[in-house]
Order: structure tokens, then C-alpha cells, then sequence
């Protein structure tokens, strides 16, 4: 497996990044394009060396029924902590709460900034300590006036950003109110350490504590339609086009 190209056929680059895959260790050798890639590494490496959670902390997903954040609320339960996630609609927000274990889920749609802060902060009433941000916009905003002191935002992505005129984030000021940091992430920077990222999450799905969803569209000719997805939120799990 590689960092290759929507194609029927790839060649290896000296020095990139490849992976090995042993289909004996896993149900699935797609679980290396979700728990054991870059999907379940960002999770991991994300949530836990980035936002630094703590035992009792509350934490906040954004875009928490996505292959990412799915798995970050999943690790916040793991690490005791209590996880409160955003998602578009009653049947994800279901899911998140009866399928991945979240305390809570607040349905976005509908919702502008102040209903939105006035649901987080209902569903989080001793605030919130770490954000695992996906959105932006004002999701983001809502949740900035959420935060405790010295609370941690590990910035992911801001999908509502893409493909149109970014609005920006418009509560950065509560940063220095709170005294609290933001992050930016990319998995990128720990290649050399997915080994011991996916060693972790492997015991956790072995223990039954991780649930990973993948949704597999098939043929390199639906590739558009199957990346759109991801800006639509019509993919349930972590989005694979199989392409042989």
C-alpha cells in the first residue's frame, strides 16, 4: 500500500511512503486504508499527542460521524474521557451515541451560532476542555465559546471551508480569554511512528472497544462521485473506492 494516484496501475517511487500489508492480522486489508492508515492515524496521533486529553476532561468532535471523528470519540471514552460529538441530522447523531459510545451528539442542521453555542454548552455544562475540529465555520465559533481555561483545539480540517469563499473563524478572541491553544495537524508528520499508532488501535478493536465503519464505492469511473461524498457527508465510514 502507497500514496498513489486514482489509476488502475501505480509505480512505486524510491523513498515514498509504502506499507506493507499482511492480510492474516486484520478482517479486512481495506482496514489499512481506515483504522491502520492515514484515517485511524489521525485519530490516534491527533487526539492524543495534539490535544493531550486528561482523565475527566470533556471533548468536542466536530464532524464526529466522519471516519476521523468517529474514532476520536471512540479513543475519548478509551482515555475516560467525556465525548460530545457534532453531526448533520438524527440519523448520524443516533449513531454516534448508539453505535460509537458518545455521551452526547448535537444535531447542527437548523442551527445558527448562538443555537449552536447554546446546544454545546447544554450538552457540555462544565465546558469543554479539548476541541477535534473538522468544520469550521461557525461550528468552530460555537464551540470557541465553549472553552475552559487552557483548553486545547486541535485543528484537523475545516471542511465547511472548502470549495467556496472561506468565512473564517470569528471567536479566535476567546483563545486569550481562556488562555487556551490551537494546533494545527497533519499526519504526515508521524509516518515513522504508525507502526506504534497501529499496534494501539489494533488492541483496541481486538478488545472490542473500537467500532470503524467503511463505506466502498467501486470502479475508477465513479471516483468523482464517490470524493464528493466527502464534502456532501453521504459516506457512512471511512470513503474506498475499490478500483481492481
Amino acid at each position: 500500500m502507497g500514496l498513489n494516484a486514482l489509476e488502475d496501475y501505480s509505480i512505486g517511487v524510491a523513498g515514498g511512503f509504502t506499507q506493507p500489508i499482511d492480510p492474516s492480522l486484520v478482517p479486512s486489508v481495506t482496514n489499512y486504508l481506515s483504522i491502520f492508515g492515514a484515517v485511524g492515524m489521525t485519530a490516534y496521533f491527533g487526539f492524543l499527542e495534539v490535544c493531550e486529553p486528561k482523565e475527566g476532561e470533556t471533548v468536542l468532535v466536530t464532524g464526529a460521524a466522519g471516519a476521523v471523528g468517529s474514532l476520536v470519540g471512540q479513543l475519548a471514552k478509551i482515555h475516560g474521557c467525556r465525548a460530545v460529538g457534532i453531526a448533520g441530522g438524527p440519523e448520524k447523531c443516533a449513531r454516534l451515541t448508539e453505535k460509537y459510545g458518545f455521551d452526547a451528539a448535537i444535531d447542527y442542521k437548523g442551527k445558527d451560532e448562538a443555537a449552536l453555542t447554546a446546544a454545546i454548552k447544554q450538552d457540555c455544562p462544565a465546558g469543554v476542555d479539548v476541541i477535534f475540529e473538522n468544520v469550521g465555520g461557525i461550528i468552530l465559533d460555537a464551540g470557541l465559546m465553549n472553552l475552559n481555561l487552557y483548553s486545547r483545539v486541535g485543528l484537523c480540517g475545516l471542511i465547511s471551508e472548502y470549495n467556496t469563499r472561506p468565512r473564517g473563524a470569528r471567536n479566535l478572541w476567546n483563545l486569550i480569554v481562556t488562555r487556551s491553544s490551537i494546533r494545527g495537524l497533519l499526519v504526515m508528520d508521524y509516518v515513522e511512528r504508525f507502526p506504534e499508532g497501529a499496534a494501539k488501535m489494533g488492541e483496541w478493536a481486538a478488545a472490542g472497544k473500537l467500532t470503524i465503519d467503511e463505506h466502498i464505492d467501486e470502479g475508477l469511473e465513479n471516483a468523482f462521485d464517490s470524493f464528493m461524498r466527502l464534502f456532501a457527508g453521504t459516506n457512512d465510514g471511512k470513503m474506498i473506492l475499490k478500483i481492481a
